[in-house]
């Protein structure tokens, strides 16, 4: 079991203590890809230790959207919903050990445990506050106020995540953040 800063286990870990036998733990390296563009996502991912990014290829441009750090899950939900072709990749930044759920188990343990339904609609609703504080940022903010927001709010990032994923993350050019590091040192 792991512990947060809190010093509480995560429920999740009850879940998956509950139902080890429908769980597989994998270690994967820096740089490994989990779910490229074009496959069906046919698994969930829970971050034991480590990091990992969701991005998408924008014209042959990498476009990072999200991390996930410890405690944290992971798939491509529109396409392990649907049984389609999904537009995300998944990769690895760090090395990282991984819970992994196939498809079928993840819907046993949905349909089995009310905690794990409570469980997914928070991480939903997280997810979804994410994306939609990420998306007015981007509405409101400039690249250096985006940037000092990360650096108040999401420091793991800060200290976890390449420069030019950060970079990507924020819709800038490498150059630009090292700029923007460079003003507000």
């Amino acid at each position: 079991m792991q512990n947060t800063k809190s010093g509480k286990t995560p429920l999740i870990y009850k879940i998956f203590d509950d139902y080890k036998q429908f769980t597989k733990e994998i270690n994967v390296a820096a740089k490994t890809v989990l779910l490229r563009e074009g496959e069906i996502a046919s698994k969930i991912f829970f971050v034991k230790e480590g990091c990992l990014r969701m991005w998408m290829n924008h014209e042959g441009k990498e476009i990072t959207f999200q991390f996930f750090f410890e405690n944290e899950m992971v798939a491509s939900i529109e396409s392990f919903r649907s049984k389609t072709p999904g537009i995300l990749n998944i990769q690895a930044i760090e090395p990282t050990t991984l819970l992994v759920l196939s498809r079928k188990h993840f819907e046993i343990i949905l349909n089995e445990s009310p905690q794990a339904k409570d469980f997914l609609l928070e991480t939903a609703l997280n997810r979804f506050s994410d994306y939609t504080k990420l998306y007015l940022s981007f509405l409101k903010n400039n690249p250096a106020e985006r940037y000092k927001d990360l650096i108040t709010n999401q420091p793991n990032i800060i200290q976890r995540v390449p420069q030019h994923y950060i970079a990507s993350y924020l819709g800038i050019t490498p150059v630009s953040l090292s700029r923007i590091r460079n003003k507000i040192s």
